[in-house]
């Protein structure tokens, strides 16, 4: 196999540690000797072995690692942490070279697992292909805010609910099972207060268990006002209410109320960074989708659409009074009679 093909396969480990590792990135490793793969890993799960020790660890014989090749997706880590240093294993082990797929942008990293590995006398390659993993946590480092997503479901006449009707079903089955695949990927998922009230959503991810489930979080204008039967007043993710008044309220402990006048969409992925979430997802409703636009603050659109005309109804992004916002079409991927169009902004 060749490089870029040892890299896939690095690559397509990585993906099943997706939902496991949060704050970690998701990371394959594979270890070859004279063209043979000898062994694969992946990082599995948070605070638990890293891909390049879990790959080490497949091995029958520590021995045969002395002389061989790593590709590994990410660049080793160089410090401790929950675990023991990446790089200092590989060197331990005798390791002769490493193929990286990306050097990583957390600057308690950053090179310096690289440089190690260099410095010990071990060949290192940059590939610089990340295989769209760890997107989020790319962009996090990079503009030092959660990666953010508005997903939207339509008919082709760009409707999302039908005139007098409370909720319209839009998608079928196959869209709503890519949608639940779509939060799962994310570290918080937001709604305004209208959705939370009308709509009474849990915001959780069906049919997929989740070490670190996203964190679910509402706009509100005063949480000591909200009815106490809602769903996401549960236990089963932890919750923050964002709130414009204060709380005199006793709640339940899986949720937070973050008190600020205003909530502006910047205000809200600035003390989302500031908890560490790497990726947000907008869900509802139309006004709070439309405030995100107007503030330049959506950096992918995910829009299911329908092939019907509903007529008279909610427009998509109806409370929207910005300027026009060009998105550059990465994706369509037909879901069942469905649609899904993935759009990035930058």
């Amino acid at each position: 196999m060749d490089e870029r093909a040892l890299l896939h396969k690095a690559q397509m480990a990585a993906r099943q540690g997706i939902g496991h590792t949060y704050t970690n990135p998701v990371v394959g490793a594979v270890i070859v000797q004279d063209g043979q793969v000898l062994a694969t890993g992946y990082h599995q799960h948070f605070g638990g072995a890293h891909a390049e020790i879990n790959a080490l660890l497949q091995l029958p014989d520590p021995a045969l690692a002395k002389g061989a090749t790593m590709v590994v997706t990410l660049e080793p880590c160089s410090h401790y942490g929950k675990t023991p240093p990446c790089a200092a294993k590989l060197i331990e082990v005798g390791i002769k070279r490493v193929i990286i797929g990306q050097l990583d942008p957390n600057p308690v990293v950053a090179g310096r697992g690289k440089r190690m590995l260099e410095a010990a006398g071990i060949d290192v390659t940059v590939v610089n292909d990340t295989g769209d993993l760890n997107q989020a946590y790319n962009f996090f480092y990079r503009d030092q805010r959660p990666l953010v997503t508005v997903k939207v479901a339509q008919t082709l006449d760009g409707k999302m609910n039908q005139a007098g009707v409370q909720r319209t079903l839009i998608t079928g089955e196959a869209a709503y099972r890519d949608s639940q695949r779509l939060r799962g990927q994310q570290q918080a998922i937001l709604v305004g207060e209208r959705t939370l009230v009308v709509d009474n959503p849990r915001l959780t991810v069906r049919e997929q268990t989740l070490d670190y489930p996203p964190v679910r979080v509402a706009l509100v204008d005063d949480a000591d006002r909200l009815p106490e039967h809602l769903n996401l007043l549960d236990d089963q993710a932890p919750t923050f209410l964002l709130s414009r008044h204060a709380t005199h309220k006793k709640w339940p402990t899986s949720v937070q109320v973050l008190v600020d006048e205003a909530w502006m969409p910047a205000t809200v992925v600035h003390r989302l960074a500031q908890r560490g979430i790497q990726s947000l997802l907008v869900e509802g409703g139309s006004a709070v989708q439309s405030r995100f636009l107007a503030a330049e603050l959506v950096d992918r659109l995910i829009v299911y659409t329908a092939p019907t005309i509903l007529g008279p109804g909610l427009p998509v992004f109806s409370e929207y009074q910005g300027h026009p916002l060009n998105f550059t079409l990465t994706q369509m991927q037909p879901l069942g009679k469905d649609w899904r169009i993935d759009l990035r902004r930058k």
